[in-house]
């Protein structure tokens, strides 16, 4: 495999991040569309774009799978198994497999890491030292920025996806119309935050309820439509993480609502797919879903009740393996416990039992 593609490291210009949020204006974050501008060196194609090689169909519909990792030890362990996964429904064949194209992992730590040629990868640059204030996912926007510029994505269009994703089966694009995809969130609720979103969302651009309740993941956008939205997405992002209003009312999931803003004020509209993954383990069964989004903790007693918020006599959470990945064969869970999530287990179970050199990286 061709060695991994990556920015020129240039110097990123900070003039949207040293502005108080207090005078962010609309004007001022639309008309700025150069506040980050892109790097201009010389740029191979990426990796990952070049999927033809792999004999994969060319139909017009079919999309590009993207995922944004840190190079920690924490994201590369599910980068791992979610690549698997991805492998396995694209060779599934059928449905949606047809329209499952390349697979890139966007990797914003800004150099190669030991895994570039077992999982398709493109190198982007990380923010400047300090400029997230610890919310690395702010590296995610200015990531996509990047890739979407300089990588040669042959797909026309793109299902960003994240680590911590198991694709139960082959996806089918579910776009349609020159809308967007996406799944929507419950804790997203443009309604609710109104009067923040309004400094970001002035009411010149409609009522609030054209902010979709969505994030970026999952979703499935043209790449027209998605390079468009990307730097205003990331240039929203860091003026929500420099407004405390702002900041101390959508915390961790910032990005997210970033996303939805600048979505709504591109005109891109959104299909909402509740099937398109469930949650365990709110979510019981996996019923009609195509992926199953393992981000909060699965504790049980050995009587298959749920202790959530409580570690259980069993548990499978990820952030138990922030240090190393999760040993093979994991024990499943009790009788009793919900379909979601022992499907969960024996997804990351077969996954471990067939990447190459699992237990050596973990000893690692």
């Amino acid at each position: 495999m061709a060695a991994p593609c990556r920015c020129s490291r240039g110097a990123l210009p900070l003039l949207l991040i040293s502005l108080s949020a207090a005078y962010l204006t609309y004007t001022a974050l639309l008309s700025s569309r150069s506040l980050l501008p892109l790097p201009t060196a010389s740029f191979p194609g990426a990796t990952a774009s070049r999927r033809l090689a792999s004999g994969r169909p060319t139909a017009a519909a079919a999309f590009h799978t993207a995922v944004t990792a840190s190079g920690s030890l924490y994201n590369t362990w599910q980068c791992r198994v979610m690549y698997y996964w991805f492998k396995r429904a694209r060779e599934a064949g059928g449905g949606g497999g047809a329209e499952m194209g390349g697979f890139t992992r966007i990797l914003h730590s800004g150099k190669p890491d030991a895994f570039v040629d077992e999982i398709p990868t493109f190198v982007a640059d990380p923010l400047p030292a300090g400029t997230d204030q610890g919310y690395v996912v702010l590296n995610r926007p200015w990531a996509f920025v990047q890739w979407l510029q300089k990588a040669d994505i042959q797909e026309e269009y793109i299902l960003m996806a994240e680590p911590d994703h198991l694709i139960v089966k082959p996806i089918p694009n579910l776009s349609r119309d020159g809308r967007s995809a996406a799944f929507p969130f419950f804790y997203i609720e443009p309604k609710k935050y109104e009067n923040v979103l309004r400094k970001f969302f002035p009411e010149h651009e409609g009522p609030i309820t054209k902010i979709d309740p969505i994030g970026n993941s999952p979703v499935i956008a043209r790449k027209e439509s998605l390079a468009r939205i990307a730097p205003t997405w990331m240039n929203i992002s860091i003026a929500m993480k420099k407004d405390p209003e702002t900041d101390k009312a959508f915390g961790w999931v910032l990005e997210m609502y970033a996303y939805a803003v600048a979505s709504a004020l591109h005109g891109v509209g959104n299909i909402l797919h509740k099937e398109f993954m469930i949650q365990p383990p709110w979510d019981l069964e996996i019923g009609d879903a195509f992926i199953i989004h393992y981000t909060y903790g699965c504790d049980y007693d050995m009587k298959g009740k749920l202790t959530y918020g409580k570690i259980g006599e069993w548990r499978f959470d990820k952030r138990s393996y922030d240090s190393k990945p999760p040993p093979r064969n994991l024990p499943l869970p009790p009788n009793g416990v919900p379909q979601s999530v022992v499907t969960l287990v024996k997804m990351v179970n077969e996954a471990t039992a067939n990447i190459p050199n699992w237990d050596s990286y973990a000893a690692a």
